[in-house]
Parts: structure tokens; sequence; C-alpha cells
């Protein structure tokens, strides 16, 4: 069973500072392809900062982009895991928490973020792994029961 560090691998994690506007957090997720930013400040992760804060916490409650901050409508309640836990039970933690990011600890410091098409991607790999040796297995047939047909 895979972990989450398995997932992360070693690819950069994008941060915002909380002070950043949220054009620019916006900004840095476009150029990215990403969805969500963890925040940090002074190191420390404080929260996160989501597609989903944009489209309800700024434009519609019509705020400007420009001079609102990510401290001020990021979300706080953090959904984490820590990176040697399987995926499975983050995905778990992600379905009853209804989020679509998961913030990886290591040692309580933040070591990346997974989202959920990451994890299910890793689910859909071990399944089709799983697959594939349940269909090796079912049709395996012993040396001493193959049938032998005599030649000429």
């Amino acid at each position: 069973m895979r972990s989450i560090k398995a997932i992360l691998g070693d690819r950069e994690t994008i941060v915002v500072a909380r002070s950043a506007s949220i054009t620019d957090a916006a900004r840095l997720m476009a150029i990215h392809h990403i969805g969500a930013l963890p925040v940090l400040e002074d190191n420390r992760l404080v929260g996160i900062f989501t597609e989903r804060d944009v489209l309800t916490r700024i434009v519609a409650a019509g705020r400007d982009p420009e001079t609102t901050v990510v401290g001020d409508v990021m979300s706080t309640d953090l959904i984490v895991g820590d990176v040697n836990e399987s995926y499975e039970a983050c995905l778990t933690r992600m379905q009853q928490a209804h989020v679509r990011h998961l913030l990886a600890l290591q040692e309580g410091r933040l070591a990346g973020i997974v989202s959920m098409r990451d994890v299910l991607a890793a689910d859909v790999d071990e399944k089709a792994e799983e697959l594939t040796m349940l269909n090796a297995y079912v049709h395996y047939i012993p040396a001493h029961m193959q049938v032998r047909t005599a030649r000429p």
C-alpha cells in the first residue's frame, strides 16, 4: 500500500504567504496549474487557500482581490495527514471532511500537499496491479496439469 510520501515524490510544494494578495495567490495557482496553496507564516503552516475560497469568499462576496489578503479568507480548519500514512487512510479522511486537498506533514512540518485526484490515481494504479495479479493467478495452469498433445 502506497504512502502519501510515495505520492508526493520529489515534487516542489508551492506555498503562499498569509500577507499575499488574492490576485497574487490566484496567479500563482494558475501558473502552476494547482487548485490549492498551503499558507505559511514564518515557515509555519497556518492555513490553506483554495479555488473554492476564491469563489465563495472573494467573487461571491464582492471583495476586491487586489486589496484582500490571503490571511483574511484562507481556511484554517486544516485536514492533515502524515507522509508515512497510507493513501487509503488519507482518502477516507478527505472524504469524511469533504475536502479535495490534504496537507502532508512530516514531523509536524509541511512536507507537501496532495489532491483528491492524486490519491485516487494511486488507488486506481494499485487496484489495476491487484487485478493483473488476480487474473494471472486465476488463469495459471500448473505444469503438471497442462494437457500435452501427442506429436506425430
